[in-house]
């Protein structure tokens, strides 16, 4: 049985999501994929040309004491970042292109405290560099190969395959055709997947 967990890196409430989703699917016996995708192109279609959280200021403040408070409920570290959203383009490469590699998820759990816990700038290759260091032998390969138009095209047709699966927003969860939405929804998706299997 598995889940299927869609993430965007710049994304806040990925962030205690990407925390959160291994350990509770291993409780239950559930294996999880990883799927990054970008919301810049799906935001585009609804005519935002910044997050949602930047252009509905009252909505921002919310959302950012709403991060605090769930972060420090699941001993989570939090740090407002100084840049928000940062782009994790090249990070979302990283993890598409190696989406079958054991170290994945150690991967994007670095890159998100990188973000959110450090304020760094996820955005520069010695960044995502750093995030690989302790976990592959060549890591400037690995940014090498997420760089090349394979891996472009890649987490292009991954965008676009989140789109057709009737994605919106990050982070969302899918157990066969079911969608959920939101970290909030993560146990509930996580309690579809153990009463239905996928």
């Amino acid at each position: 049985m598995k889940i299927d967990f869609w993430f965007e890196f710049g994304s806040t409430y990925s962030y205690p999501a990407a925390m959160r989703i291994e350990n509770l699917a291993k409780q239950r016996g559930l294996e999880v994929s990883w799927h990054p995708f970008l919301l810049g192109p799906i935001f585009r279609e609804q005519g935002w040309d910044d997050s949602p959280f930047n252009i509905y200021p009252v909505m921002g403040r919310y959302m950012w004491r709403d991060v605090q408070r769930v972060c420090e409920a699941c001993k989570i570290p939090f740090r407002r970042p100084s840049r928000f959203p940062r782009n994790g383009l090249l990070a979302a490469r990283v993890a598409c292109q190696f989406s079958s590699a054991p170290w994945i998820p150690d991967f994007v759990r670095s890159v998100y405290l990188a973000n959110f816990s450090e304020d760094r700038d996820i955005s520069t290759p010695d960044t995502v560099s750093s995030c690989l260091s302790e976990l592959v032998a060549e890591p400037d390969s690995v940014i090498g190969e997420a760089q090349s138009l394979a891996a472009k095209n890649r987490l292009r047709k991954q965008t676009e395959r989140a789109v057709e699966e009737g994605i919106f927003g990050a982070p969302s969860f899918l157990v066969g055709r079911e969608l959920f939405w939101g970290n909030d929804r993560l146990e509930a998706a996580l309690s579809w997947a153990e009463r239905h299997g996928a």
